[in-house]
């Protein structure tokens, strides 16, 4: 039950953000009444956290697996951004800037495991990429992989890029065309220029 607690939350959070859905919404959308969610978890703080930890290591195991197919460093970095637009529904309420805004705690400890599963994600294509003769030779692998991450996190700001102006899907190509172009060999480049080409057939 508490694992059917979890999933039903974690899509209503997903869909309409971790500050509008209620305790009350998670009971009526299960048929079960609220104090039964609170035999599992004490109040919605814990439903939340628990919420993101599992969407964390959800999206995680994800992108494992398209690493572990070791694709060439740039269709890697598209495969990642389609499976987890795929996996945040397109971020339609910017669940992550509502995490930030009304539970600060949660969304501290999400970025630090964000960071540190990013680094090691990103290094390691970043390595590949210049072993293959796609990302320039001589860039500095530990700066370009936490600007990524500062960036990728940054363009999820609502405050910033509102969706009136910026769809979150718009937002990623556009911010991932920026970051591969700006280190791109012009080897990479053309393959590049493929991939684009392709998306918007």
């Amino acid at each position: 039950m508490k694992e059917t607690i979890l999933h039903t939350a974690t899509e209503l959070f997903l869909n309409q953000g971790f500050k509008s859905i209620t305790m009350d919404d998670i009971a009526r959308e299960m048929g079960m009444s609220k104090k039964t969610i609170y035999t599992y978890y004490n109040n919605k703080e814990a439903v939340v956290e628990a919420s993101a930890a599992h969407l964390f290591t959800s999206i995680c195991g994800g992108i494992d697996a398209i690493c572990a197919k070791k694709n060439n460093p740039i269709e890697e970095l598209y495969d990642i951004k389609r499976y987890v637009l795929e996996h945040l529904k397109g971020e339609q309420t910017s669940p992550m800037y509502q995490l930030q805004k009304y539970y600060p705690k949660i969304h501290q400890t999400m970025r630090r495991g964000q960071y540190d599963y990013m680094q090691t994600c990103v290094t390691d294509n970043l390595e590949r990429g210049i072993e293959q003769g796609l990302f320039i030779n001589d860039i500095n692998v530990q700066f370009v992989s936490r600007i990524y991450f500062t960036g990728m996190t940054g363009i999820k700001d609502a405050s910033i890029f509102p969706q009136s102006e910026f769809q979150p899907k718009d937002l990623y190509d556009m911010y991932l065309e920026y970051h591969i172009r700006g280190i791109v060999t012009p080897k990479g480049r053309k393959i590049l220029n493929q991939l684009i080409q392709s998306n918007h057939e």
